[in-house]
């Protein structure tokens, strides 16, 4: 049995709250041209966008590195804007024992926010928390952030 961790993040936003459910669900070829330097591709394996099931391929560069990421939408909720991806395959499932992220946009005290919470399981202590992932994930919704707003 794995070592379970949970991170999360919580980002402002500038632009309509909307944006980035709309982009993640109905849009996620567009985050390679909103956020270039952290997302370089993506692909539609098996499904349609946006569809509970599908299943769907990220090109992303992590520490200067190529990375891929295979992932089944495994549930929407659009009144709660609540998106939930799992890693099936890809360069995060091939050390870790599973991966899961989950956006949610929500509004605390009339501010926006991205929340992201990234579970996964950790084969033994020697295998690092997904700090550098975490770090990523904020990077890229700031950019897609600023892509909205300006």
């Amino acid at each position: 049995m794995g070592l379970k961790s949970v991170l999360c993040a919580k980002i402002e936003m500038k632009a309509n709250k909307d944006v980035f459910h709309d982009v993640f669900t109905n849009k996620p070829h567009h985050v390679s041209t909103m956020s270039p330097l952290h997302v370089q591709g993506f692909d539609l394996l098996e499904g349609d966008i946006g569809t509970v099931g599908s299943k769907i391929c990220w090109t992303y560069t992590l520490d200067g590195e190529k990375k891929i990421s295979k992932q089944i939408l495994e549930a929407i909720d659009h009144e709660n804007k609540v998106l939930i991806l799992k890693e099936f395959e890809g360069d995060v499932t091939n050390k870790y024992d599973s991966f899961k992220a989950t956006l949610h946009i929500e509004t605390k005290d009339e501010i926006d926010l991205v929340s992201w919470t990234l579970e996964y399981e950790r084969p033994n202590e020697n295998v690092p928390e997904l700090i550098n992932l975490l770090n990523f994930v904020v990077g890229m919704t700031k950019a897609i952030d600023d892509h909205h707003a300006n």
